[in-house]
């Protein structure tokens, strides 16, 4: 089967699924085909799919039957609400995804971080060349109060949640680190890199997290933190980048854990905290 038709026949799924019902015009809006083409196409979901379709002749309209399966799509909360979150932060159009009937919805705003895009691209040519860039940065370290045109060799991107970072081994400090895309103002130059991607130990190495619920809740308020969290055996590993821990121990609040009086705030601890705290140490050294 062509990508194309696949594709068709997921998002007639996808429809069915999510939306309970689609049409011809539904198809020949999102892919820009004839009305032959969209009618062959649900043609041919019913022959894929035998059960699954339900036409109501009054509305022209087919609706998932009773017993209807996914055969084309497999249905998760996380994709379906990824598309809702993009509409809701203005990043993409309704348009653009896959919904038709948008619910009301809103996403706490994060402020704009604005990012040059000759710097980005600039960035991006050196990681694809394996170069060496120089980049004028306003770094927040007291002893370098001024924007300071310095040399690095990016390799990598980082998101911690709220900001994109670049991976890349600073020639002046002599070793890999974090450099917030928004504080790079500009870059020039192509030089040889001082180290290679693969020598980015802490880049490479992950280290399991293992999460559990916080032990001063209640019993079913941990048991709902473990089917929240997904948690087999009352906890979950997650796999972190050792060069990673520090943003993610921050996001989920896990350096507060013990500090906070309502364990609501901290709903998860750090099962391995010891190794844990090695672990981020060694990377943040």
């Amino acid at each position: 089967m062509r990508w194309g038709v696949e594709k068709r026949l997921e998002f007639i799924e996808f429809r069915l699924f999510w939306e309970g019902g689609i049409n011809r015009a539904d198809i020949m809006e999102q892919f820009g085909v004839s009305v032959p083409q969209a009618s062959k196409d649900l043609s041919l979901y019913e022959e894929k799919a035998p059960g699954n379709l339900a036409y109501d002749k009054r509305q022209k309209r087919y609706f998932p039957a009773p017993g209807f399966k996914p055969a084309f799509l497999k249905p998760e909360a996380d994709r379906y609400l990824t598309q809702l979150r993009s509409v809701s932060n203005h990043v993409v159009s309704a348009n653009e995804t896959w919904l038709s009937h948008v619910p009301e919805t809103d996403a706490l705003p994060v402020p704009h971080r604005r990012v040059e895009v000759d710097v980005l691209r600039g960035l991006l040519a050196a990681v694809r060349k394996r170069r060496a860039i120089e980049i004028l940065y306003q770094s927040m370290n007291p002893t370098r109060p001024a924007p300071t045109w310095r040399w690095i060799t990016p390799h990598a991107f980082g998101n911690d949640g709220l900001r994109w970072h670049v991976r890349a081994y600073c020639h002046i400090d002599g070793k890999f680190k974090d450099f917030l895309l928004s504080r790079c103002l500009e870059a020039r130059g192509d030089a040889t890199p001082a180290a290679a991607p693969e020598d980015d130990v802490f880049w490479h190495d992950v280290f399991e997290v293992v999460l559990s619920p916080n032990p001063a809740l209640s019993e079913s308020q941990q048991k709902v933190v473990a089917q929240d969290y997904d948690m087999t055996g009352g906890c979950v590993s997650v796999p972190v980048r050792k060069a990673l821990l520090y943003y993610f121990q921050k996001r989920l609040r896990l350096d507060a854990a013990g500090a906070l009086d309502r364990p609501q705030e901290t709903p998860v601890i750090v099962a391995n905290r010891e190794n844990f705290v090695g672990a981020l140490a060694e990377a943040m050294a």
